[in-house]
């Protein structure tokens, strides 16, 4: 972008959306100021302390792993030159649907396997570098400052990390733009200007998250160069897990939904890992040496507030990342989806007299549309999920079964089905009468009935 549109921009959360944001305001604006109350340029590569879930997997999905290459050229070098593991999807991660793998398929995407706190130091690395881009860290965000009668957002106030006696301070811009995530407090702060908070849509699944790292080499390896064992939850195997190797170690994330819960001891981890429906997981860790204890978090619902529906909204202010829709973390979204709202950021920065709400809001539904819809099917799928099931939801639970199914015997299928959920293809892609006719009739259908049982002999 050639002209600047205004003086100052400010980011509210130093988080993977919040520092996305921050590149594409960098082109549109003079100066910008990402405030956050972690300590970030002190933080390194480790855990941020609000930030506690992310000693757990992430996962960064082809399109935001394309997106990321565009604002930060270099990216995958860079993650190769900290020895962070990188390599095909489609034969280097491996997914099972009820005990099954999809088959190994070239899909020309790569997988990323940096752990959230790598990403993060990479991002707030080059983001520091980059001119008129300041971070506020140590920093509470108090409010927002309003115009007369509240029509416009003109500023933030803020305050020493932890000091609720010290002294407050304005910070005048021409944007701000939440990113503080799930806890965000931009519904209760309309409210107190006098506007409707955005009406939301849940789906309760009560999911728990428990990690356990391991010092390599183990005793029994089943990934050698390859990066990951997904056995992904079904309603059929309620119980899933991400077995991956990183940089520095290798990595056990447990799930389960309704209220199960992988212990944290190591005993209770192991026996909760025998429960997966492949067996390698657990020989893999079974004999492991552990590398630091366990830590486990709760996601009760994943939240999609939809700004989009609201008919007033103040002017210089927006949302983007999980302050907009918080995603099931098990489908890796999150991420993603906030690398996607980077992208409407910057195409509405192209706006004359700079992004107006609405439109803006408009545009972030529509790439929110299929990873909520697909995440929020898979969880609907199970019985005890509360949630809003729309008849394209049960078509989905039925028919996406059968996809994974045929997946597995099925290249074709496999890696039209990797890109769907890389959201690189429209989920209306697996649709497509070439797709359905492999799915009901090709190589892989006559698996798509029937669910093994949980033994070895099921997995050869």
């Amino acid at each position: 972008m050639a002209a600047k549109i205004g003086d100052h921009a400010v980011v509210l959360g130093g988080s993977i959306g919040g520092l996305l944001a921050a590149r594409v305001l960098s082109d549109a604006y003079d100066r910008v100021t990402v405030i956050d109350r972690d300590d970030l340029t002190g933080a390194g590569a480790d855990v941020r302390r609000s930030v506690s879930w992310a000693v757990h997997i992430h996962a960064l999905l082809e399109r935001g792993r394309q997106i990321i290459e565009e604002l930060f050229p270099g990216f995958v070098d860079d993650m190769l030159a900290l020895d962070v593991p990188v390599g095909d999807y489609g034969t280097t991660c491996h997914y099972y649907f009820n005990g099954r793998m999809l088959a190994e398929t070239e899909t020309g995407m790569a997988c990323v396997a940096a752990n959230r706190p790598v990403l993060e130091h990479f991002l707030r690395t080059r983001i520091a570098a980059l001119p008129g881009v300041v971070l506020r860290e140590g920093t509470d965000i108090t409010g927002l400052r309003a115009s007369a009668g509240n029509g416009r957002i003109t500023g933030v106030t803020v305050r020493p990390h932890g000091d609720a006696a010290g002294a407050a301070e304005t910070l005048e811009a021409d944007l701000v733009v939440d990113a503080t995530g799930r806890a965000s407090r931009t519904p209760r702060w309309l409210e107190e200007l006098g506007y409707a908070p955005p009406p939301e849509e849940k789906v309760h699944m009560d999911l728990t998250y428990t990690t356990m790292d391991f010092v390599g080499p183990l005793p029994d390896d089943p990934l050698g160069e390859d990066i990951a064992l997904v056995p992904t939850a079904t309603p059929a195997f309620p119980r899933g897990a991400i077995f991956a190797r990183l940089a520095d170690r290798y990595a056990l994330t447990l799930t389960g939904i309704n209220g199960d819960r992988a212990p944290t001891d190591r005993e209770g981890f192991l026996a909760y890992a025998r429960t997966l429906p492949i067996p390698q997981v657990h020989a893999a860790v079974r004999d492991a040496e552990q590398r630091a204890p366990a830590g486990s978090f709760r996601f009760p619902a994943s939240v999609r507030r939809r700004y989009e529906r609201l008919r007033r909204f103040p002017a210089g202010y927006l949302v983007i990342g999980d302050a907009a829709c918080v995603f099931n973390p098990v489908y890796a979204q999150g991420m993603t989806v906030a690398a996607l709202g980077a992208t409407v950021l910057a195409r509405h920065l192209q706006t004359p007299g700079g992004p107006r709400a609405d439109a803006y809001f408009r545009d972030l539904a529509r790439v929110t549309d299929a990873p909520w819809s697909m995440s929020a099917a898979a969880d609907l799928g199970y019985p005890q999920v509360r949630g809003r099931r729309t008849v394209a939801t049960r078509m989905a639970n039925v028919f996406m079964p059968r996809v994974q199914a045929a997946a597995a015997n099925d290249p074709v299928v496999a890696r039209k089905f990797i890109r769907t959920i890389s959201l690189i293809d429209p989920p209306q892609g697996l649709m497509k009468p070439s797709v359905i006719g492999r799915v009901l009739f090709g190589p892989g259908a006559r698996s798509r009935s029937g669910v093994p049982a949980n033994t070895p002999a099921a997995f050869r």
